[in-house]
């Protein structure tokens, strides 16, 4: 595994982690546009974290199957967003924080045969969590001001 996007990985894990800890529940409960809030944001983070982390686990024991096409992640967005929305706001916090720091051990565990395997197969981007949680931590800041 790449150093860099192991640091990468960690320090946007801390800033999330962070963040989760100071927002209070008006925070969490801030519209951040189209319907969602910040704990909706942090429901959805948490799932494409655990997601990652279970699809590298697949993947490192050889069982993974192949790329889910972007329609059908947008697809899933659309079918979890009413579960998100029914999560406590802190659930869905500590939710973010905890699968954040699920795919992070997962990922100082992979060989870098794997991790070039991914590259080379579009599935890079499980490696960079780092540019999800950055979009949504952005957005979530801008939102509280």
């Amino acid at each position: 595994m790449d150093p860099d996007l192991l640091v990468e990985n960690e320090l946007t894990r801390d800033r999330l982690s962070t963040l989760a800890c100071r927002l209070s529940d008006d925070d969490l409960a801030r519209d951040l546009g189209e319907g969602w809030t910040v704990a909706v944001a942090l429901a959805h983070m948490a799932f494409w974290d655990e997601r990652a982390a279970l699809l590298l686990e697949r993947y490192a024991e050889g069982t993974a199957q192949h790329h889910i096409p972007d329609w059908y992640e947008d697809l899933l967005n659309q079918t979890l967003e009413p579960q998100w929305r029914a999560l406590s706001p802190r659930t869905a916090a500590d939710g973010a924080v905890a699968a954040a720091e699920h795919v992070t051990r997962v990922l100082r565990g992979l060989d870098d045969g794997l991790c070039a395997r991914l590259e080379a197969h579009e599935e890079g981007y499980l490696l960079r969590r780092f540019n999800h949680r950055t979009e949504h931590i952005a957005q979530i800041e801008a939102a509280l001001g």
